[in-house]
């Protein structure tokens, strides 16, 4: 099964809004999303999402920071 079928509508949800260029995320192994400077409510699917390789943060940052989110090319594949 591929990586999309197996997202849920908010996990594409989420990569959508990255896409668009409207989320951050924190630093540190496991990583917060914040979507249009809101912290984003599943951070369990952000750190699935993260984990998988579908975003990343554009920089490094500290725990306490946080960095333009991106998706890689497995994210974009995801919601292509």
């Amino acid at each position: 099964m591929s990586v999309a079928r197996e997202l849920s509508g908010r996990a594409k949800a989420m990569l959508r809004a990255v896409a668009a260029g409207r989320a951050q995320l924190t630093g540190g192994r496991e990583p917060d999303l914040y979507v249009d400077g809101l912290p984003c409510c599943d951070q369990m699917v952000t750190h699935d999402l993260v984990h998988a390789g579908l975003l990343r943060a554009r920089r490094a940052v500290g725990l306490e920071e946080r960095s333009d989110a991106e998706l890689t090319e497995a994210g974009r594949a995801a919601i292509a």
